[in-house]
């Protein structure tokens, strides 16, 4: 980000929305330049507030990004994904499609294990394979970061999806998410995802847990299959618009 204003705009899609003093302790600058910089995006239809009573006293404005702020936070290449998958569906059908799905898997499994072995610093530690893939993840777009929960386990958060168009128009994108995940962190860490995109949350995020308290927590439930192919459902070209 080169300035406050594109400071503030990125604090608010991580963040969901906030106050101004929350931003301007987070920027460390004044609560004043926080407001003077607010009220120019409210005119570039960026940034929208609402005011909300907690208890006695004035009400408390948060701020939140507007409609106006999605083209500063692009889908990658978006029309020509959706037509790409469209076309591969149309000539060659949803075989092909999870062919290549699958290989993009591995492609990307590959990457990431290939530059997590060159770290040595993250030998055997969890907490610093998850920063490290948070990292990866936020170079491609993502807007990842990773928490520590209070009982110990983690959350991977990804605030921006740099290829929603695509997962919208198949699903199997998100899907293969997940196997990445599970194939890089091994059978001792079960991960699943806690919020998604797709389904009207504001964000994505993945829990991390140790596998032997998930087994526990989870006998005789029988184990999910679920297939590639399957979730390349096909979507509106309308609903990839709205995006």
């Amino acid at each position: 980000m080169k300035t406050a204003a594109d400071a503030i705009l990125f604090q608010l899609k991580s963040l969901g929305e906030a106050q101004a003093e929350t931003l301007a302790r987070r920027l460390g600058i004044s609560v004043q330049a926080v407001r003077q910089r607010l009220e120019r995006l409210v005119a570039e239809n960026l940034v929208s507030f609402s005011d909300r009573m907690q208890g006695r006293g004035r009400p408390r404005r948060l701020w939140s990004l507007a409609a106006g702020a999605g083209s500063l936070f692009p889908d990658t290449h978006a029309q020509l994904t959706v037509d790409l998958i469209g076309t591969v569906r149309s000539e060659l059908g949803e075989a092909a499609l999870a062919r290549l799905l699958e290989r993009r898997r591995d492609q990307i499994t590959a990457a990431y294990r290939k530059r997590l072995d060159r770290d040595p610093g993250i030998a055997g530690g969890i907490a610093g394979k998850l920063a490290a893939l948070a990292d990866m993840r936020s170079a491609e777009g993502y807007m990842a970061r990773l928490e520590i929960l209070p009982d110990q386990t983690f959350l991977l958060v990804e605030d921006h999806c740099p290829i929603c168009a695509a997962a919208m128009t198949c699903q199997g994108f998100c899907s293969i998410e997940l196997d990445i995940f599970r194939d890089l962190l091994g059978p001792g860490w079960h991960i699943e995802r806690a919020d998604h995109l797709l389904t009207g949350a504001r964000r994505c995020t993945y829990r991390i847990t140790p596998a032997a308290a998930h087994n526990r927590g989870n006998r005789g439930q029988p184990a999910r299959i679920t297939s590639l192919s399957r979730h390349c459902e096909e979507r509106s070209d309308e609903a990839i618009s709205s995006q």
